[in-house]
């Protein structure tokens, strides 16, 4: 996906692929592979790019983003009609819809009471159905199978959720059109745990809603944008700055901050653009009152803040009415930031795993580093656990695995760190903040900070290469017990159905033995997941004539959900045991 081309609005997308031609559609694949390549040139709100040396296609976006289709404009014989208006458009990156079908003759707290009260809507159970096919769809085909045509499909549908109040459904479907697409594009950024999630939760919310109401429903539905609420004066001390970078085409940073009684605040600078702008945005001024803070010095320093507005989520708002300025900040070892340390680590992954905020304030001890597949994290000791402190980013030109491996060539070096959560049957979480290793009162943002060999203790030789560093046995002993715990058998399965689709699981092959090694373990439900899985992807019958039935995506797509929701479930409780054996 190429950063340069502005962000084009999900229902322009739908618009211009559902306009090809049977014959276009099939070549729209190999069409956006062959626009990627061409010469992108930005000229004020146009983006010209060159089809060939006599044609120009143009994308107009006058606000930053294409939010019509007639502002996607090509000089070819065959346009409007043409393959390159399409295939420019399912190759930028997905707009932020503006529009909302929430009424405006109503004040915030009678449109909360209103939908606590009210069922779905028959437009909002037609609406959540075309999302549930649409995205039913795409995991029958994968990511190998699952092209611009079938992303089109799922962005159309975002868009009529959208219009329909659900809003939920319509951002999470974006998103694995998002994940899709960086997928294709063998993107660094993507994981297939990322799109998983967003399939999970797509079908999720298409599969609840239908049947829900009061606050379930409301919940379900989601808002278009985050409200926020007046919460008068704030006195807030800085924690740490971590970039943003989407694969979305978003990027940026956002500044963590605490008032005295532990709550977190956030103030963010996110918008389109690379990793270029991802690491230039911490010396960016902060966009909250009359302050000159940059993000980077504002992670070091306070803030007092009058007139402040607050989102759900604790984000800050900078509307005219809200003054701040600098104010001293507070060492992580000083009160009120060091009460974020005190509070118990069981207390932090409960909270976390209950939907709560998942940031980990915690004390740990480096021990070493361990190889995985995604690259190496980084070994400590923590909370009485060993756990594996992993990167929040792997571009290249943010330095969080560089960090991660100077840090680790210092076993033996206790750090206070701050770091995000990830559920796993075992420790694990991402690196975003730590005290530097030798000097004092020192704060590193992992994804800003770039340490140097002469930053680690004297007695710690800098490491060459990305040799490991030994671990301790009992550590070792313990990430592989984790490892191979028998759940990976159901979850494997649920992975590969997103990366390969319905046919990886139809493929012929005994299931048997995975099954019975889930039922000796006590794992009698995954054991009878992991079958009705196989069975519905299978699941071909036969006409009277002896003719294949075409597949069934809902049966596929709910033992899918099924499936993923246990493992779901389980990594979560595995995950509190864990931390607190």
């Amino acid at each position: 996906m190429s950063p340069q081309l502005p962000p084009v609005a999900s229902a322009v997308t739908a618009e211009l692929v559902a306009a090809l031609s049977p014959r276009l559609r099939k070549r729209l694949d190999s069409g956006i592979a062959k626009l990627a390549d061409r010469p992108v040139v930005r000229d004020g709100a146009v983006v010209r790019i060159a089809v060939d040396d006599d044609t120009d296609l143009e994308l107009h976006a006058p606000d930053g983003a294409v939010r019509g289709a007639d502002a996607v404009r090509c000089g070819c014989l065959l346009a409007p009609d043409c393959l390159h208006r399409a295939a420019a458009a399912s190759l930028a990156p997905v707009a932020e819809d503006t529009d909302s079908a929430a009424p405006q003759d109503r004040s915030a707290a009678e449109e909360d009471t209103a939908q606590a009260s009210e069922t779905a809507t028959p437009e909002q159970r037609a609406a959540v159905r075309a999302v549930q096919l649409a995205t039913s769809a795409v995991l029958e085909a994968g990511t190998d199978g699952a092209g611009a045509v079938l992303q089109a499909e799922l962005l159309r549908a975002a868009h009529t959720a959208r219009l329909a109040g659900l809003h939920r459904a319509a951002a999470t479907a974006v998103s694995v059109v998002t994940a899709l697409r960086a997928a294709r594009a063998a993107d660094p950024a993507y994981h297939l745990t990322d799109l998983a999630a967003g399939l999970y939760d797509v079908l999720s919310v298409a599969h609840r809603l239908p049947s829900a109401s009061g606050g379930e429903l409301t919940a379900l539905r989601g808002t278009a944008r985050q409200p926020y609420r007046p919460d008068g004066s704030l006195r807030l001390y800085g924690l740490f700055s971590e970039p943003v970078l989407t694969a979305s085409g978003y990027a940026g940073a956002v500044t963590w901050t605490a008032d005295a009684e532990g709550r977190l605040y956030q103030v963010s600078d996110v918008a389109p653009g690379g990793a270029g702008r991802a690491v230039g945005a911490a010396d960016r001024t902060v966009r909250i009152g009359d302050t000159a803070l940059t993000h980077r010095e504002l992670a070091r320093a306070g803030l007092a803040v009058s007139g402040a507005t607050v989102s759900p989520t604790g984000r800050l708002g900078a509307g005219a009415g809200v003054r701040a300025v600098r104010a001293p900040g507070a060492g992580w070892h000083e009160e009120p930031v060091a009460r974020l340390w005190a509070e118990p680590v069981p207390d932090q992954i409960a909270r976390a795993l209950a939907g709560g905020r998942d940031l980990l304030f915690l004390d740990v001890t480096l021990t070493g580093t361990a190889a995985e597949a995604a690259g190496d994290c980084l070994l400590a000791e923590g909370a009485g656990v060993p756990l594996r402190l992993t990167a929040a980013h792997d571009d290249p030109a943010l330095p969080h695995r560089d960090n991660l491996r100077l840090l680790s060539a210092a076993p033996g070096t206790r750090l206070r760190v701050v770091a995000r959560l990830t559920p796993a049957p075992h420790p694990r979480a991402q690196l975003l903040a730590a005290e530097h290793p030798t000097r004092a009162d020192t704060r590193l943002d992992i994804g800003l900070d770039r340490l140097q060999g002469a930053d680690l203790p004297t007695t710690t030789a800098a490491p060459s290469g990305s040799v490991p560093v030994p671990v301790s046995a009992s550590a070792s002993a313990s990430a592989s017990a984790s490892d191979e715990a028998p759940i990976h058998l159901l979850r494997r399965r649920v992975h590969q159905a997103v990366s390969g689709g319905r046919p990886v699981l139809a493929l012929p092959g005994d299931t048997r033995a995975d099954a019975r090694r889930l039922r000796r373990s006590g794992l009698t439900t995954a054991a009878e997941l992991l079958t009705d899985l196989h069975s519905a992807a299978a699941d071909r019958a036969h006409d009277v004539f002896g003719r294949l039935r075409p597949t069934d995506p809902d049966r596929f797509a709910r033992a899918w959900l099924a499936a993923a929701h246990y493992t779901r479930e389980l990594d979560r409780t595995l995950c509190l045991a864990a931390w607190t054996s």
